[in-house]
């Protein structure tokens, strides 16, 4: 799935089985995008639908197999369902026939613990009309809900508002990753290497994302590869109000960027726009005190083929053996997938820029670690403290 669309809001759908969830993903993208069926546990792991809908706008919409699912396999699809809690930015808890109980309660419970809004949706309204008891309930409890029968569409402008009232505005909210770093006019060094792990015929996400937010701000972006910079500062006597770098290549800007010139990397003003900086800045002198046999554990953002220049999966793990002179185990894990091992066994956790998820998910991520007191810090951070240069690499975002 392409970053542009998972950056999108994210509503999560959860309930039990033959609630009519899917049913209802299909009366919001108005168009038979999940398998409506009779047969209790259609839906098994949680997917992803990138769609418009009317009077709201692009939102991913997330699939999710019921909440009471039974059997081995279907436990693992209940955790499945359960991990998946943690990517979205609004929950629809479909309720249907008034069943409302255990399920329905742990479902509000790892809401509220990840701070999700949700709203409890009354299904089936045609068949079965919601209970004046559950309704109190509901009111007494302060708890959003609302009316629909998705079969035929009864309620679904109510639904539509209701959403619309409760996506939190952070859902839409895009942060600059140079507001405040850099004013008009001003003009922003970006340091590119063209590598291996840059896709052919085009850039990385995270510097196509960084030239786009200098221009943002009225900037001026100048964008070359590595071996042209000391020509280029040497021939057209242009001082920069900013240097941005890939983290690999840290120690060579280090040296090819004079010190008057602020010097960070694409991964670290990504950790500011999207992760919690105050803690990783917190967390990354940790590196220096890793000992024989600790437990790191590296998270990836995205899945893809790796290769023996893998930042994440190779180039990391080597540096920090090489610069602790310890061998710690790793642990790798991608995507948005389940961390199998309890948090309590790692002595850090180093999280990717996060280009390609939402703010939301990078912070539920790690909120286990933080609530653990577990250090955490990012790739471009670790990189730069590695090599010598963390406090310059973080300087023009410490004021903030």
């Amino acid at each position: 799935m392409s970053v542009t669309r998972d950056n999108k809001p994210h509503i999560g759908i959860y309930g039990r089985r033959n609630s009519g969830k899917s049913t209802l993903i299909n009366l919001l993208a108005g168009q038979e995008v999940a398998i409506v069926s009779n047969h209790a546990g259609t839906t098994t792991d949680p997917v992803k639908k990138s769609v418009e809908i009317l009077n709201l706008g692009p939102v991913i919409l997330v699939d999710t197999a019921g909440v009471d699912d039974e059997g081995e396999l279907g436990l693992k699809r209940v955790s499945k369902t359960r991990e998946s809690i943690k990517m979205v930015d609004l929950a629809l808890l479909v309720i249907a026939h008034n069943q409302f109980g255990e399920h329905e309660e742990v479902l509000i419970n790892e809401f509220n613990r990840n701070d999700i809004p949700f709203i409890i949706v009354f299904n089936m309204v045609d068949a079965t009309p919601p209970s004046s008891e559950l309704i109190s309930s509901f009111k007494y409890k302060n708890l959003a809900f609302t009316e629909i029968s998705a079969i035929n569409g009864n309620g679904f402008d109510e639904l539509v508002k209701t959403i619309t009232s409760h996506m939190p505005e952070s859902a839409y909210t895009t942060p600059s990753m140079f507001k405040g770093i850099v004013k008009k006019n001003d003009i922003v060094l970006l340091i590119t290497p063209i590598d291996t792990e840059a896709p052919a015929g085009r850039m990385i996400l995270p510097q196509v994302q960084a030239i786009r937010d200098v221009l943002d701000n009225d900037a001026i972006a100048i964008t070359l590869k590595e071996n042209a910079v000391e020509h280029f500062l040497a021939s057209h006597k242009i001082k920069p109000a900013l240097a941005v770098t890939d983290s690999q290549i840290f120690d060579k800007a280090d040296r090819m960027i004079p010190l008057d010139i602020p010097l960070t990397s694409f991964s670290i003003t990504l950790s500011r726009l999207k992760g919690p900086f105050d803690e990783y800045l917190k967390g990354t002198p940790k590196i220096g005190t890793i000992k024989e046999g600790d437990r790191i554990l590296i998270l990836e953002s995205c899945t893809h083929h790796t290769s023996c220049d893998d930042i994440g999966r190779y180039k990391i793990p080597r540096w920090l053996k090489e610069f602790s002179g310890k061998n710690p185990d790793f642990d790798i894990v991608a995507g948005l997938s389940a961390i199998s091992r309890p948090i309590t066994d790692y002595s850090l956790i180093i999280q990717c820029g996060g280009c390609m998820i939402t703010r939301k998910q990078v912070f539920n991520r790690l909120r286990p670690a933080i609530e653990a007191g577990i250090p955490i810090t990012n790739y471009g951070m670790a990189i730069a403290y590695m090599k010598g240069i963390f406090n310059r690499a973080v300087a023009p975002f410490k004021p903030l």
